[in-house]
């Protein structure tokens, strides 16, 4: 099974900390969680057929295709700097200028 020092670890990878009450209680729950993962390994589905859909529908959504609603001079006006065309936007980036 899963032991404390497991679950520890992987918190400690998604940068979560927890409580020693909170590491014991989400170990009992992890370990609760693989128990009914492993109920469901022991159940015999070897005459079933694969099910990878569970309605006859192909697709419901529209065909999808392009539409071409506003031009570039209508989007840009709503943009408060552009420069040739396109979207200025602040630098993010510091082209080395910055300290050594």
């Amino acid at each position: 099974m899963i032991d404390r020092d497991q679950v520890a670890h992987v918190a400690g990878l998604a940068k979560l900390q927890f409580t020693d009450d909170q590491l014991t209680a989400f170990t009992k729950q992890m370990e609760d969680i693989i128990a009914m993962a492993d109920q469901l390994d022991e159940v015999d589905v070897g005459d079933t057929t694969p099910m990878y859909q569970v309605t006859n529908l192909s697709n419901v959504f529209r065909e999808d295709k392009p539409e071409h609603w506003q031009t570039r001079a209508q989007l840009l006006q709503n943009v408060p700097e552009k420069e040739a065309g396109l979207i200025k936007v602040p630098s993010i980036l510091d082209n080395g200028e910055g300290e050594a």
